[in-house]
């Protein structure tokens, strides 16, 4: 094994010293004191049952059978999570047969940053994370389970459910995904069209054309973004079915999975089993770093900076960026797709999908071997499943069937997982660089400040940053409106650099996973609200990112300024006011954006 890989499980072990035994023994408090069911009283039993038909209602009060509860994240607009809608049925005929049941706990509320971007609604959305986890613990706060099914797949939804899914870890858990709509357009032919209406080139119904053609159908969206990070990240975590993370939503194997989720967490369930695997044995320092490899190794989204550090701190595991930075260094870019390239997870799945690249990580020595899985062991994790005669089967996978998406054994697309942590005199940073050129990492430039991207957007259309720029925005951390993330500036910015500028954008903001060809150093911390150095930086400050070396300065003496006194009114139409006090209670970016 890689030694780096061990050594930085080894010091995040460490670390973790005292908090995780902690959190090991409040879970296993849980855990010993028996079934859930066996707690709660004749009156809280009759609640439980109430609206059960009278053979769910004996195989719930006999106890000899397992009740799986659902947490779902359906709704029908979110396109991810529209198919959840027919889940619970699915899953509960499935268990019927073995005599099990299950109930939807509770549905978590499930937003759509594809919906919210450059809206109001877009400075709750990482907020939403926390309250999916709250949500989460309070639909298993019934304590009338056995196990749980997690519903969820997209940005901050899955986190949150994990985290939530955490504070119940004597239960065993997994994820049930849904996978991605069809490839409409290229990936390509979209961000050319919204370069063309950032440069007034197309009108707005051309625009919406295209967006349509990209998103259309049931499913995930078929870029690599948080989305199917999440859910590449727990496949390989071991929180889901071998194989299952990106089967299509429409195909026959999809329902299969499905059901033999239902039935593999209801034996999961029963502590005299050998198949008896709660969360907690699951949830450990080598799968988190595991999880971490194949992150940097699939160029995944940024977000999961934010969102690892919280996950893992919820089990009482510290990682720090520096960690992962240092993964980073050591783990290759194995994976090419959109905004690392041009093909899309449909592609990914074709090439061999998760399985595949498990296996061409394991055969570089970059995964941790000692770990379980919700069903299995490692080597279960590197095989594929598929429909022999209507009958559900797992095959070991092949190497990678398109070397241009999943690296064969003799390719490795880039020395490094692309994802930098930046210091200096203005805070910590991340940039992701697997798709930025390497004549673009590197950059001096002055600065244009600027307090949102709806001001860097006037900005361009005035005319005034076809030059040499690093653009810094301003107080957009999550104290201060939540951390947004920012994509109206990547298609401004990438026009800037077609004309042959040098551009960058710093900022105390987001980007997600869609930074893409422009240098970004996201999620500076301390933010500018809380003090941050980079409330301090003026227009035409001579500053300098330096991606190959993780720095990021700027050349003024900040310790002789001073933060301007505040004088704006905060936001709080459309639902704002109701988040006032997790902007106050918030975390840092570098712990993770958390209020617990």
């Amino acid at each position: 094994m890689n030694p780096i890989i061990s050594a930085v499980t080894e010091r995040i072990k460490a670390r973790s010293a005292e908090s995780y035994p902690q959190w090991l023994a409040m879970t296993k408090e849980m855990e010993q004191a028996g079934k859930g069911r066996s707690q709660l009283s004749c009156g809280n039993l009759a609640h439980v049952v109430a609206a059960n038909c009278a053979q769910e209602k004996a195989a719930i009060l006999d106890f000899l059978h397992a009740n799986i509860a659902i947490v779902s994240g359906y709704n029908d607009m979110l396109s991810a999570h529209q198919p959840y809608k027919y889940y619970p049925d699915i899953i509960a005929k499935a268990l019927a047969e073995y005599g099990h049941t299950s109930q939807v706990a509770g549905c978590v509320p499930a937003m759509c940053d594809g919906i919210t971007q450059g809206q109001p609604g877009m400075e709750m959305s990482l907020f939403s994370r926390d309250i999916v986890a709250q949500a989460t613990a309070i639909t298993l706060s019934h304590n009338a389970f056995d196990a749980t099914l997690l519903l969820s797949i997209c940005d901050k939804i899955a986190p949150g459910q994990l985290i939530g899914a955490l504070s119940f870890a004597h239960l065993p858990t997994t994820f049930v995904p849904v996978g991605p709509m069809g490839t409409g357009i290229s990936n390509d032919e979209k961000v050319n069209v919204r370069q063309q209406y950032a440069a007034g080139e197309v009108d707005s119904a051309a625009l919406l054309t295209m967006e349509c053609q990209a998103y259309h159908s049931p499913g995930t969206c078929t870029f690599y973004g948080t989305a199917n990070t999440n859910q590449l990240i727990l496949e390989v975590m071991g929180l889901m079915l071998p194989g299952s993370a990106f089967v299509p939503p429409t195909s026959e194997l999809r329902k299969v999975l499905t059901e033999e989720t239902a039935c593999r967490i209801a034996a999961a369930a029963n502590q005299q089993s050998s198949q008896y695997r709660p969360l907690y044995q699951v949830m450990t320092a080598e799968s988190l770093v595991n999880g971490l490899v194949a992150w940097l190794a699939s160029g995944g989204s940024t977000n999961h900076s934010l969102h690892m550090v919280a996950i893992a701190r919820s089990a009482g595991i510290i990682l720090t960026w520096d960690d992962i930075s240092d993964l980073s260094d050591v783990v290759p870019l194995l994976v090419r797709m959109y905004p690392n390239g041009p093909a899309d997870i449909n592609a990914f799945q074709q090439a061999g999908g998760v399985p595949t690249l498990i296996k061409t990580l394991h055969q570089r020595g970059l995964l941790n071997t000692n770990v379980k899985t919700a069903f299995g062991e490692f080597t279960d994790q590197m095989t594929t499943p598929s429909l022999q005669d209507g009958k559900l089967v797992w095959s070991p996978c092949a190497d990678s069937t398109d070397s241009d998406v999943i690296c064969t054994p003799e390719i490795t697309f880039n020395p490094s997982g692309g994802l930098k942590v930046l210091k200096g005199n203005i805070g910590t940073s991340v940039i992701k660089v697997s798709a930025v050129a390497k004549q673009h990492q590197h950059i001096t430039a002055p600065a244009k400040v600027f307090r949102c991207q709806n001001e860097v957007e006037k900005a361009y259309k005035q005319g005034l940053l076809d030059q040499d720029s690093i653009i810094v925005v301003t107080h957009n951390g999550p104290a201060a409106n939540g951390m947004p993330e920012l994509h109206k500036l990547m298609p401004i910015l990438g026009n800037i650099q077609k004309k042959g500028y040098q551009v960058a954008l710093v900022t105390d903001g987001r980007l997600s996973g869609a930074s893409g060809k422009i240098p970004a150093a996201i999620h500076i911390t301390p933010e500018a609200l809380r003090g941050g150095a980079i409330g301090l930086i003026k227009d035409g400050d001579m500053m300098e990112l330096n991606a190959i070396t993780g720095e990021l300065t700027v050349n003024a003496d900040l310790t002789a300024r001073s933060a301007p006194i505040e004088n704006d009114i905060p936001a709080f139409t459309f639902g704002r006011n109701l988040f006032a006090n997790l902007r106050k209670q918030v975390s840092s970016a570098d712990t993770g954006v958390t209020i617990f």
